[in-house]
């Protein structure tokens, strides 16, 4: 049954559709809301029939005059609404006709405005959508960054999932977004909550908080690295950065967040970040098993003229090589097959993915310059700690 809107209703729905920039609707209240500038409108409806088709009658009109579409916000947009996909000459008007799926639509847009980013703020100030604004260039480097990352800093204790508190993380350490005190605050804070610490390897992977000091013997091997360095071997330059003091800060965390990955995305996310640390040393995509990965190492040992030069500099380190050559190529789908077969996750899925980070470990170890053996030891005491 159609519902038709009182002409005190539709005369005022006119004046906010000439006038508005943003309009959102209150269910609760039954209240439209306009934003033109820093002004906000407002009027309370008037409802001729049951509120829900009353506000889908409210909505209609609103589409109508604006998008030329009397049926509502359109069925085929909201299957591109969260894939960014939406055309960026629609974008102020889909702010106008009260949707919140509209809304989700502009704030997914790949280049929302730092303008637009405001408009949709005040008429959705969630912080799903402050984290997709923060994808946008144009938001980061406009006055909505801080704003936005002001808001996440603020409700972060708050978040419940994991990814959530990830993708928090990740998006406000951008350049510009907080002060030091706020990420140092947030480093701390990941003591307690391990996803943070990815979002800082994601984000700030060579200048982490916390600085762990160099190999204690890179003085050792500095001077043959560095001439290798010179003739632009770019193996020797990612072994020198892993024995320095970057390095060994980044393979610190790397390895303390690898004991626990909260849930599968988290997992993901971190094995995607560690293998980002290396990837000009990758040289083949999606592999899916630590066989794959070994195989191609001794491809590599024996094809690549840079690698062969390393080896012949500094024989030493031929493990700590192979450990680096490991860890480039590393990404999510060494746990695909892994999680294509349980949605296991904590402690459950901790034990179920062990065969792939327990390696991963093991190269984390030995480019530290300490024994892979030991980390085994301390593992095997601290499972008798717990079941003891």
């Amino acid at each position: 049954m159609n519902v038709e809107l009182s002409s005190e209703d539709a005369l005022r729905l006119n004046v906010l559709i000439a006038n508005a920039e943003a309009v959102r609707i209150d269910e609760n209240s039954m209240t439209v809301y306009g934003l033109n500038g820093e002004q906000e409108m407002k009027f309370p409806l008037n409802p001729t029939g049951r509120s829900d088709q009353y506000l889908q009658a409210v909505r209609s009109m609103l589409s109508s005059a604006v998008l030329d579409s009397p049926g509502g916000y359109p069925v085929f947009l909201r299957r591109w609404t969260r894939m960014g996909q939406i055309d960026n000459d629609q974008l102020d008007r889909l702010l106008k006709i009260g949707e919140p799926e509209a809304v989700m639509a502009v704030v997914c847009a790949r280049n929302l405005s730092d303008e637009l980013a405001r408009r949709a703020w005040w008429c959705a100030p969630y912080s799903e959508h402050a984290r997709r604004m923060l994808e946008a260039r144009q938001v980061v480097a406009g006055e909505m960054g801080r704003k936005l990352a002001e808001h996440l800093i603020e409700h972060l204790p708050f978040e419940t999932e994991p990814r959530d508190m990830l993708n928090t993380v990740r998006l406000v350490l951008q350049p510009g977004l907080i002060d030091e005190e706020q990420k140092q605050k947030l480093w701390e804070s990941g003591q307690r909550q391990k996803s943070y610490r990815i979002g800082f390897l994601e984000t700030l992977p060579h200048d982490l908080p916390e600085k762990q000091p160099p190999r204690e013997d890179i003085e050792q091997f500095r001077e043959a690295l560095e001439q290798l360095v010179e003739a632009e071997n770019d193996y020797a330059r990612h072994l020198l950065l892993m024995l320095d003091e970057v390095g060994q800060s980044f393979l610190e965390i790397a390895e303390e967040v690898l004991l626990n990955p909260a849930d599968q995305e988290v997992a993901s996310a971190l094995f995607n970040a560690l293998g980002r640390y290396f990837i000009k040393l990758r040289h083949a995509e999606g592999l899916r098993e630590l066989d794959e990965v070994e195989a191609l190492i001794e491809r590599l040992q024996q094809q690549e003229s840079d690698l062969q030069a390393l080896l012949q500099a500094v024989p030493e380190l031929e493990r700590e090589l192979r450990a680096m050559l490991t860890l480039a190529h590393v990404s999510e789908y060494l746990l695909n097959p892994i999680f294509g077969q349980t949605d296991a996750v904590g402690t459950v899925m901790n034990e179920k993915i062990e065969p792939v980070t327990v390696p991963l470990r093991q190269a984390i170890y030995r480019l530290r310059g300490r024994d892979p053996q030991e980390m085994d030891a301390g593992r095997g005491r601290r499972r008798r700690g717990r079941r003891a």
